[in-house]
């Protein structure tokens, strides 16, 4: 079922309860009206009859003549008077007598003063009259056609009512909800339109606040990040196949080469030589695309443990000099820690030595002595370590742009590099909840600070 379909029909559905609520509340708020206002009448007619039965002295048969005569025509009023010992005094009509006052009726009257009570649709009133020191019970008796009527009427057109409002009011509903569900069409036939090659499109926003608004907000935003993955998906693969694409041609270049004429021995082994660094590079590229991927995973899905930062540093430390010669470095600690806990941190052990390899690696490549110096201090919450090193430092538009990936700086011509290991290092330590911040001097050198939540 259609939303459209689904709404109409509720809307009807509580409409229609609102309209039999209020059409119950009016039925019986006018049944009793027309009852109370039934009885007051019988009251009026018992103390008036009595009134002329007392004190005009009207003899018994006029009254009974007046009453027979105007029963023919209006809805007369039916009156008895007895004394206070149950005795009968007068009676509009013993021969009709709608309504039999007994004498446990009679009874009941004079015990409480007053009772009101219907009968076969009859309505009875019976009240207890002082006149000149007696006590006297009144009885009133008469039917209210006139009044059943307009209330049966007023039932039969409510119902009427009720049913020819149904159809109209579904109508409407369904008109109504075709204008609210106008803007969720907009914005359905808007999104079909955007693909991936029109990622730049977006849904139409208004000013007001409402919740399509806010969804159609929601979208765009929304658009906006998948533009981007997309724009930053499409200049990865661009800068990979630059990338890979440099050391393939390379290799391909010295082997046809060495291929093409009778070399010497040693022609031959500098051609395989060369082939070889441009391998290494591939192989090194490819690594690092997939650290980097893994460094992209939904952090819920690496496995993390408590793991000490000084011996990672170590074992990377290690693993940069065996695989670069001359690379030197030292470990400082500032301050003495009172717990193992200060320099423990949850992270996957394997991620955060590769984060600290790039550093150590970077700091080495671009240091004249090929130094770096490592400081571990802490403070109550965080793990802070410090690379130093005396290179050539970096310019502040480099700064702004190093960890993007696959960026070069002005100092590429310096050292080799692909671009993905300070990007690489900063999705690292982004994952481990961390931070990491670089000053620079040029000329004079660069500090990298990772700052990492400790135990």
């Amino acid at each position: 079922m259609k939303i459209r379909t689904r709404l109409s029909l509720l809307y009807l559905a509580l409409t229609a309860a609102v309209l039999l609520g209020f059409a119950f509340i009016i039925y019986i708020s006018a049944k009793n009206d027309r009852e109370k206002e039934f009885y007051t009448r019988l009251e009026r007619e018992a103390v008036t009859k009595a009134n002329l039965y007392f004190d005009a002295k009207v003899d018994a048969k006029t009254l009974q003549d007046i009453y027979k005569n105007n029963r023919l025509t209006i809805n007369e009023v039916e009156v008895a008077i007895f004394s206070e010992d149950l005795k009968l005094l007068y009676h509009d009509s013993k021969e009709i007598d709608a309504v039999k006052e007994t004498r446990a009726m009679l009874t009941k009257i004079r015990d409480k003063g007053h009772i009101n009570f219907t009968q076969n649709g009859w309505q009875v009133t019976g009240i207890l009259h002082n006149y000149k020191g007696k006590n006297y019970i009144i009885t009133a008796i008469a039917y209210d056609k006139y009044g059943y009527k307009k209330l049966d009427s007023l039932f039969k057109t409510s119902v009427l009512v009720f049913f020819i409002t149904l159809p109209l009011l579904y109508f409407l509903a369904l008109y109504f909800s075709k204008k609210a569900l106008e803007p969720i069409t907009d914005i359905t036939e808007k999104a079909n339109l955007i693909s991936g090659s029109n990622l730049h499109l977006r849904l139409d926003v208004t000013e007001g606040k409402d919740e399509l608004n806010t969804l159609s907000q929601t979208f765009n935003i929304m658009l906006t990040r998948l533009e981007n993955s997309f724009d930053s998906q499409k200049q990865f693969i661009s800068n990979i196949s630059h990338e890979i694409r440099t050391p393939l041609a390379a290799i391909i270049t010295e082997l046809e080469l060495a291929d093409r004429n009778d070399k010497t021995v040693d022609e031959y082994r500098g051609a395989v030589k060369n082939a070889l660094k441009d391998a290494s590079r591939l192989v090194k590229l490819s690594n690092s695309l997939l650290d980097l991927a893994k460094a992209s995973y939904d952090p819920s899905e690496i496995s993390m443990r408590p793991v000490r930062a000084d011996e990672l540093l170590l074992d990377a430390l290690h693993i940069v000099q065996v695989a670069n010669k001359g690379y030197e470095a030292e470990i400082n600690f500032d301050g003495f820690s009172d717990s193992d806990s200060q320099v423990t941190v949850n992270g996957n052990e394997y991620l955060l030595r590769v984060a600290f390899m790039n550093i150590i690696e970077n700091a080495c490549k671009f240091s004249t002595d090929k130094r770096c110096r490592i400081t571990i201090s802490f403070n109550e919450n965080a793990l802070i370590i410090t690379f130093s090193d005396n290179g050539i430092g970096i310019e502040q538009t480099d700064i702004d742009n190093l960890f993007t990936p696959f960026y070069r700086g002005k100092n590429k011509k310096f050292a080799e590099g692909n671009g993905i290991g300070l990007s690489l290092t900063r999705r690292i330590v982004i994952l481990h909840n961390g931070t990491i911040s670089v000053t620079s001097v040029v000329g004079k050198g660069s500090e990298f600070v990772i700052t990492l939540p400790h135990l």
